[in-house]
């Protein structure tokens, strides 16, 4: 055999088989993926002390309802664009949201304290939706806990960024 037939004879009998193996096994995977960008509807995000969360928003509505510095409600619409959302979805698939715990607090800890700072996040999808639980007081695992903190950021940054549009026109 000469150089380039043993080359050839190489890809054929390794390098395409792996290929192959990899096509097949993987194809399934990435097929079924339950948080697809295509199947991604809405979102919720709620934050507040104690039982009552009194800050929300609902990205499938615009209703955006918060509490200003002058503790009075101000309620109102902010719809974001759909580069927002998939920036979001995008975002949180980087930061692995869908391998959170349903529960980000320390354990024991009460999830209606009213000393506490509790956010709810909850993104929907056309078969799934997941809801994740965040206390502010957390401190088990710190790189859970930032990434928790960024994920909360981004989407008040988002919404914060919406409403300043829409209070310009």
């Amino acid at each position: 055999m000469n150089s380039k037939t043993k080359k050839i004879f190489l890809a054929l009998t390794i390098i395409v088989p792996f290929l192959a193996y990899c096509v097949f096994y993987y194809m399934p995977i990435l097929r079924n993926a339950p948080f697809k960008s295509a199947e991604f509807e809405s979102f919720q995000f709620k934050w507040g002390v104690g039982s009552n969360l009194e800050n929300t928003y609902n990205s499938a509505t615009g209703d955006y309802q918060y509490v200003n510095s002058r503790d009075s409600i101000v309620k109102t619409r902010v719809k974001l664009r759909s580069n927002d959302m998939l920036y979001l979805h995008s975002k949180a698939n980087e930061l692995g949201l869908w391998n959170f715990p349903d529960v980000v607090a320390n354990s024991g800890s009460d999830l209606k304290s009213p000393k506490v700072l509790r956010y709810e996040i909850q993104f929907n999808y056309k078969r799934k939706s997941k809801k994740v639980i965040y206390l502010t007081d957390y401190n088990e695992i710190p790189k859970l806990r930032d990434v928790a903190a960024q994920m909360i950021k981004l989407i008040s940054q988002s919404i914060n960024d919406a409403e300043e549009r829409y209070s310009n026109k």
